[in-house]
C-alpha cells in the first residue's frame, strides 16, 4: 500500500540514506557482528552526512529538524541495507533529547557539537540486574556532597556500553521515594567509572552491550541534567519515544523479512514446485501481507502524531505492543517457510529472527505495555476498590 506522510523531500533523503547504508554500513556488518561491536568511525561518518540528531539546532551544527519523519526513514532503510546493530538511533533520538530538552546551555555548548558529528557517542544507563522495567526499582545512588555528587552503583544491559563516551546516568537521589530518581552526565573518562564485559546476547551481535560500575564517581554540579529529584517523571516521558523508534524498527524488520521470504518461496522448489504454489505458503503471506499493511498505516499515523507533540504514553504502549508482536509472529513464519534453511545463520531471516526476540522485552516489556493500556481503560486495582 502507497504511504502517505512522506513528501518529495523525504523521498529524496531516503534514496540518499539507502546509498548510504549500502556501502558504508553493509560491507562491514559481518565483521562488526563477529567482534561485537561497531566501528566508531560509522558515527564519525554518518555525523558527516548529517545523520545524527538532526534535531539538534544549527548553531550546534545539527540541521534543526524535530520532523521525526527523517529518522523514521533512517531506522527503516538500516533495517532493510545496513545493520541492525548500527544503533544509531539510540545515539540519536534515545538519548540525545535528553541533553536537547534537559541540558542547560552550557552543557549543550560542551556536548551537542561533538555528538553531532558522530565524535562523541551517547549511552543511557538505566536498567539495573533488579530493575529492569521498573525504573522505580533502581537502586544506583548519587548522594550530594557539597557542590558535588558521588555516585555508587552498578547497571547491566547498557547499549554503546563498549563504545560509548558520555551516558545519561539514573541514580536515586532521595533514599525514601520510589520515584527520587536524578540524572547525571558520565564521561567515560571519569575516575571511578568501569566498563564491565561486552555481553554475549543472542541477536543484535554488533551492538554492544555491556554492564557499567560506578565507584565513588565524582559528578560535578555542572554534569546534573535537569531537577535532580525528577529523574523519574523526565524518564517516563522520554520512553514515549523509544517506544515509537521499537515500533518503526519492528515493522521495518517484519517486512525486510517478509520480502526476503517471498523471494525465496519463488525460487526454492520442493515436490516439483516452488514452494510458493503451495496453498499453506499463500495463505501465511496474505495474511502476514495484510497485517503488514495495516500496522504500517498505524505506525505512520503516530509517527504524525509524534510530530505534533500529541502522541501519548498509552498509544506509545499500544504501537510498541502491537508491531513488536506482530514483528515476532511474521518472522517465525518466514523461518518456518525457509526450512532448514531459515535455521542457518548464513541466511539473513535467521539473523532477522534472533535480532527481533528482544523488542518485546526493551522499551519496556510487553507485559507493562499491557498494564500501561489497562490502566488507560481504568482498570486500575488501586482505583476499583
Amino acid at each position: 500500500m502507497r504511504r502517505l506522510i512522506f513528501d518529495d523531500e523525504h523521498e529524496m533523503f531516503r534514496d540518499s540514506a539507502r546509498r548510504f547504508f549500502q556501502s558504508e554500513v553493509a560491507p562491514h556488518a559481518e565483521r562488526w557482528r563477529m567482534a561485537g561491536q561497531v566501528d566508531r568511525e560509522i558515527y564519525r561518518k554518518a555525523g558527516a552526512h548529517g545523520y545524527l540528531m538532526m534535531w539538534a539546532d544549527e548553531k550546534y551544527g545539527g540541521a534543526g529538524t524535530p520532523d521525526f519523519r527523517f529518522e523514521q526513514i533512517l531506522i527503516e532503510e538500516n533495517v532493510r541495507y545496513g545493520e541492525t546493530g548500527f544503533y544509531h538511533q539510540l545515539h540519536s533520538r534515545l538519548v540525545g533529547p535528553y541533553l536537547g530538552e534537559l541540558g542547560t546551555e552550557e552543557q549543550k555548548q560542551r556536548y551537542l557539537p561533538g555528538c553531532v558529528r558522530g565524535e562523541i557517542i551517547l549511552g543511557i544507563a538505566m536498567t539495573e540486574a533488579d530493575a529492569g522495567s521498573d525504573l522505580a526499582g533502581i537502586r544506583t545512588r548519587a548522594e550530594r556532597r557539597g557542590d558535588v555528587w558521588i555516585l555508587n552503583g552498578a547497571k547491566t544491559y547498557i547499549s554503546h556500553g563498549q563504545i560509548g563516551d558520555l551516558f545519561v546516568v539514573a541514580a536515586r537521589t532521595v533514599p525514601d521515594q520510589r520515584h527520587g530518581l536524578g540524572l547525571f552526565l558520565v564521561d567515560a573518562n571519569t575516575k571511578g567509572f568501569r566498563r564491565g564485559r561486552n555481553l554475549a546476547k543472542m541477536g543484535l551481535k554488533a551492538q554492544d552491550t555491556s554492564e557499567l560500575f560506578f565507584d565513588d564517581l565524582v559528578v560535578p554540579e555542572g554534569n546534573v541534567l535537569g531537577d535532580p529529584v525528577r529523574g523519574f517523571t523526565y524518564l517516563s516521558s522520554f520512553l514515549i519515544e523509544e517506544r515509537l523508534i521499537t515500533a518503526v524498527a519492528a515493522l521495518a524488520s517484519a517486512r525486510t523479512g517478509f520480502d526476503l521470504t517471498l523471494d525465496y518461496i519463488k525460487e526454492r522448489r520442493a515436490f516439483g514446485k516452488p514452494i510458493g504454489a503451495f496453498q499453506n505458503s499463500r495463505f501465511v503471506m496474505a495474511e502476514a501481507s495484510a497485517l503488514l499493511d495495516a500496522m504500517q498505516v498505524y505506525v505512520d499515523q503516530c509517527v504524525l502524531e509524534h510530530n505534533a507533540g500529541r502522541l501519548d504514553a498509552d498509544d506509545a504502549a499500544r504501537v510498541k505492543l502491537l508491531t513488536t508482536d506482530l514483528e515476532g509472529r511474521v518472522l517465525d513464519a518466514c523461518v518456518q517457510l525457509h526450512g532448514g534453511a531459515g535455521y542457518m545463520q548464513e541466511f539473513r531471516i535467521s539473523r532477522l529472527y534472533t535480532d527481533a526476540r528482544v523488542t518485546r522485552i526493551f522499551a519496556g516489556s510487553n507485559e507493562i505495555m499491557k498494564e500501561i493500556i489497562g490502566r488507560s481503560l481504568g482498570l486500575d486495582e488501586r482505583k476499583m476498590r
